[in-house]
């Protein structure tokens, strides 16, 4: 070869892309693992129940009214007018509407795969302004006004863990199953009498839902003035929807948050009759807030974190054996590179393989240990030196410990990064400022 140093050069970069194989192999089980996992938590919740969601109370007023249409007689060409009976509702959103929430959650595992469900207990409480006559002020003699009911939606009722009765003002009525409602879906609803149509009226509401979910609780704030406080002993909160909490804590214990809104912020009677007059819903459904009860510590998406980094850490551990190469005149086989390279990406194989049975942090000490002393014993052979190996494991542990760093600070990973290839290219240009890199060439030529 007329050029040997860019001959081993390409060799290495040849090998990395050979070790992108078994990497590849790896992150094909880490997904295949993670889509297993979801598989489990689907299977939980549908023998279960899905996350939930609260749509209500509402107020509706069925009725029908008779309304005088004109018909023309086919023979005598007459005009004569007839009664139409035409059936509707009239809707009414409370004016005030208050959630309390207090959510215990409880693992369920299915071989080595979990899910998370939680038990809400929830106290509902608010009233809607009814107003005289239901509002009608026109040609009020025809209609003619069914039983009115309260109906709420509840996104998966089998979640449902007691018997439901709501409170209306000094009565209390048992709830019975489905919402009636087809834009509030599943739920529930509850006939009450007409209220005192003479005069405005405050009906009062109140009811406790007990109700089992998985993974997440959102609500919609359908109150002109809504108010929802959570509170829960898992310590790991993802709040979800258009609304951060207005106040929130969380510490080792659990958190508890508490939104406030009002038709000012949500638009959301707007929303609610366009959905109920055209039909189109999906405006009104999206205007939720709630809590997703995440786990951060999730194997498989650390270890995809982690593997996203591997031809990083490849090349840099390269550049470190390269170094000790040229610096200490020494002849390391390719061969050698690729079995340093290959217990590399064992690394990984074993982080996956040992975090589904104990903690993450556990699984990547004794993942990056292992990898540590075996590469570490044989390159002492390969170096010619103890020590020379021993250094090399004490920049591999380095490299290790700050791998983990990146996995554990994921907004600042970028930053970190980038500062560590700035710092390990300041190195390896200060070790090899002096280097007659024509000279490592004609030795490396002479050797061959």
């Amino acid at each position: 070869m007329k050029r040997p140093l860019l001959f081993k050069l390409t060799t290495i970069a040849l090998l990395m892309l050979l070790l992108m194989i078994p990497i590849s192999m790896i992150n094909g089980v880490i997904n295949e693992r993670t889509a297993s996992q979801a598989q489990v938590v689907e299977e939980i919740a549908k023998s279960s129940s899905y996350s939930q969601k609260l749509v209500g109370p509402v107020l509706v007023v069925p009725y029908v009214k008779k309304i005088k249409e004109w018909k023309v007689d086919a023979d005598t060409k007459e005009r004569y007018q007839i009664d139409v009976e035409v059936n509707g509702q009239l809707y009414f959103l409370p004016s005030a509407f208050a959630v309390d929430g207090k959510l215990k959650t409880e693992r369920l595992a299915r071989g080595i795969y979990e899910a998370r469900l939680y038990y809400a207990d929830n106290n509902i409480s608010g009233h809607f302004d009814v107003p005289v006559n239901y509002g009608i002020a026109e040609n009020l003699p025809d209609y003619e006004f069914d039983s009115p009911y309260i109906a709420m939606g509840i996104k998966d009722i089998r979640g449902i863990q007691n018997g439901l009765s709501i409170q209306i003002n000094n009565d209390r009525v048992d709830m019975q199953a489905g919402s009636k409602l087809k834009m509030l879906g599943e739920g529930v609803h509850a006939t009450i009498k007409h209220p005192d149509l003479s005069q405005k009226s405050i009906l009062h509401f109140k009811l406790s839902l007990l109700l089992k979910g998985t993974e997440s609780l959102s609500v919609v704030p359908i109150g002109r003035d809504s108010t929802v406080n959570l509170s829960s002993d898992w310590p790991h909160p993802s709040f979800i929807g258009d609304y951060l909490p207005t106040t929130r804590e969380i510490n080792e214990t659990g958190f508890t948050a508490a939104w406030r809104t009002s038709y000012f912020s949500s638009n959301l009677e707007e929303h609610f009759n366009h959905c109920a007059l055209a039909g189109d819903c999906d405006a009104f459904q999206s205007r939720v807030f709630g809590v997703s009860l995440i786990d951060p510590v999730d194997q498989y998406v650390k270890s995809d974190r982690a593997i996203k980094y591997a031809i990083l850490f490849i090349a840099l551990t390269f550049a470190g054996f390269f170094l000790f190469e040229i610096l200490k005149r020494l002849a390391v086989h390719p061969i050698q590179y690729g079995l340093v390279g290959l217990a590399l990406a064992f690394f990984y194989l074993l982080l996956v393989s040992l975090s589904e049975h104990i903690a993450f942090a556990m699984a990547y000490l004794i993942a990056s240990s292992a990898c540590i002393l075996l590469i570490g014993f044989y390159v002492s052979y390969v170096l010619h030196s103890v020590a020379r190996g021993t250094i090399f494991s004490g920049l591999l542990a380095s490299l290790y410990g700050l791998l983990y760093g990146l996995l554990s600070a994921e907004d600042y990973a970028l930053l970190m990064g980038s500062l560590l290839l700035f710092g390990l290219l300041g190195v390896f240009m200060i070790l090899t400022r002096k280097l007659d890199w024509y000279a490592v060439g004609r030795t490396e030529k002479t050797e061959a």
